[in-house]
């Protein structure tokens, strides 16, 4: 599969990439892509990582599984292509950034000017089967977006982790709190927004801290 992905990231996960459980991975991977339509398309399975290199990561946002709608994943978790109906919890997450920072709805559902800022947009499971949530889930993908938050854990500092519901919060627990900001609250989707995701803050949170550090803030 020809996929794009920032040198830094490259050098980073080699070692993952190594792995059997990658290789084992891959050849799962490559035959749903020969077999069945699977999102996002193969070249921007690690578009997380291409828009927001290693060093210029500044928050991790993580999420769980690509939307399984034509059309709609683009390989930046809660983020949909130009043009697309922005799904529910996306609207959540700007109905929110509008309370908190009384900032405009915006047109587009495509997060990469969040990703170029560096917020890294990271799925659980960077592919998915059409209509079929969860599709791919325990086949490897975990393992790797496990070691991803690891390294940028351990290796840099001042970062904001976003953690949205109780699976993003399970995936964080590994992240170093005494050298980073973790921000928690339930999901944005309809089914529990209202239960604490509504006046959380966490972007105002995030540039306040961010700032702190002397870093620049997000353009949310």
């Amino acid at each position: 599969m020809d996929v794009k992905i920032a040198e830094s990231w490259k050098l980073k996960l080699q070692a993952e990439f190594d792995k059997d459980y990658f290789n084992q991975l891959t050849t799962f991977v490559k035959h749903e892509y020969q077999t069945h339509t699977i999102y996002p398309p193969g070249k921007e399975i690690f578009r997380a990582f291409d828009c927001c290199p290693f060093e210029q990561v500044k928050v991790v946002l993580i999420g769980q599984d690509p939307y399984h709608g034509e059309g709609q994943a683009n390989g930046l978790c809660f983020s949909v292509r130009e043009g697309i109906r922005q799904p529910p919890s996306l609207q959540n997450i700007f109905k929110e950034i509008q309370n908190d920072l009384n900032k405009s709805i915006p047109v587009s559902g495509d997060l990469e000017r969040w990703a170029k800022q560096g917020v890294l947009l990271l799925n659980a499971t960077l592919t998915v089967r059409a209509s079929a949530p969860g599709s791919h889930q325990n086949k490897g993908w975990e393992a790797f977006t496990d070691a991803v938050i690891k390294i940028i854990s351990e290796e840099k500092s001042n970062i904001v982790f976003l953690l949205w519901g109780a699976y993003a919060q399970k995936k964080g627990e590994m992240i170093d709190r005494s050298k980073h900001l973790v921000l928690t609250s339930a999901h944005p989707s309809p089914f529990s927004v209202a239960r604490g995701f509504f006046g959380s803050k966490h972007f105002s949170k995030t540039n306040d801290y961010l700032r702190s550090k002397g870093l620049k803030e997000i353009e949310w």
